[in-house]
């Protein structure tokens, strides 16, 4: 008896899939960048520019994040189409809400930097997999590193990683040594889960 090796199909995925995941990946973000925020950590692309005028100002992180976010929805719509600008957008909005929420709702009594700078990189790191893997992106550097992906067969993990460290590092005018360094952690292990699991062919939901 021969051993079958075709490759399945894709299968569509159904708006009730694509709701869900927008849903939970969103929230795993915003709960991600709540840690780092508590631990004084910060990410890179916009939403480590959103955190370093929020540290600057003490203004809202989720508001910054949002209104950073917007200019890159030019590209997502005129490269990327309406369906995944759309969805993105949704995702922004839902991350910079939940994010501004969040010290309302979440406490932390003890949250050691680094721990947080491990466990929010995953958080960060597993919801945008979900969103990307329902097409859909939390704006900024991941909507031109999904792009990239698409049109030039450049790892969407790996460009965000080199984005994400590079910001980290300019915020040595603002944030001490140690809390970078944790910060850069926090990038890494974002970057890790999509360079792993991101992979043009890996994941056959469409």
């Amino acid at each position: 008896m021969g051993v079958n090796t075709q490759i399945p199909l894709p299968t569509a995925h159904t708006w009730l899939d694509d709701a869900h995941a927008l849903i939970a990946g969103s929230l795993f973000i915003a709960l991600g960048l709540t840690m780092f925020s508590h631990a004084g950590l910060l990410t890179g692309g916009v939403a480590g520019l959103a955190f370093l005028a929020s540290y600057a100002s003490q203004g809202s992180l989720g508001l910054y994040f949002f209104l950073f976010s917007l200019p890159f929805f030019w590209l997502s719509w005129t490269r990327l189409g309406a369906e995944f600008t759309l969805k993105s957008f949704g995702a922004v909005s839902l991350v910079a809400l939940s994010t501004s929420l969040a010290p309302r709702m979440v406490r932390f009594e003890l949250l050691n930097p680094w721990l947080a700078a491990v466990l929010g990189g995953c958080l960060v790191g597993f919801g945008l997999l979900a969103l990307l893997r329902h097409r859909a992106s939390v704006g900024g550097v991941n909507i031109l590193a999904q792009w990239l992906q698409q049109s030039r067969g450049i790892s969407a993990g790996r460009v965000q990683m080199s984005v994400d460290v590079g910001v980290v590092l300019l915020a040595l005018t603002l944030v001490p040594p140690e809390r970078v360094l944790q910060s850069v952690l926090g990038a890494v292990v974002v970057g890790a889960i999509l360079t792993l699991n991101h992979k043009p062919g890996r994941y056959l939901g469409v």
